[in-house]
């Protein structure tokens, strides 16, 4: 186990537009308001369309994360999520996951690693901001080049 004492930073409530792109929105608020690492407490949303982490098909290695992509249309999402900062590149990234329900399908759900999302009418969400300690993402080799975080002094 790892962890680290949060000090927080500001609070927002963000509301996302209709046909915005959920990271592209996410990462021009996080730039014009300086936010580089925090945490998404929760999100509601509508999408027009997502794709998030998932497969029918077998998988090879059973411990090896499923990056191939699920496809859906017209969903309803709850979701939380964190963000940090990447120096080298000078980007914030998302880890975000989310339930979502197929409205058209009897609301038939699903949760996973969310890929990308473009807005159907809106999305509310709130943003808790760490001032320290430093987040970060480093991959690793030895876990599947999985970016896992860490709390850096």
């Amino acid at each position: 186990m790892r962890s680290s004492e949060l000090k927080t930073g500001r609070s927002f409530g963000l509301n996302f537009d209709h046909k915005e792109d959920f990271f592209q929105t996410l990462a021009d608020f996080c730039k014009e308001n300086d936010v580089r690492q925090g945490y998404i407490p929760m999100f509601l949303a509508a999408f027009a369309e997502t794709e998030i982490a998932g497969t029918c098909a077998r998988v090879e290695d059973p411990e090896a994360p499923v990056r191939l992509p699920v496809y859906l249309e017209k969903v309803e999402a709850v979701g939380s999520g964190t963000f940090s900062y990447d120096p080298v590149k000078e980007i914030v990234v998302p880890h975000v996951h989310v339930t979502v329900g197929l409205k058209q399908q009897s609301a038939l759900a699903y949760s996973s690693h969310l890929i990308s999302a473009t807005v159907q009418y809106l999305t509310e969400m709130l943003i808790v901001e760490v001032a320290s300690p430093n987040m970060r993402r480093p991959v690793h080799a030895d876990l599947y080049d999985v970016p896992l975080l860490t709390f850096e002094d």
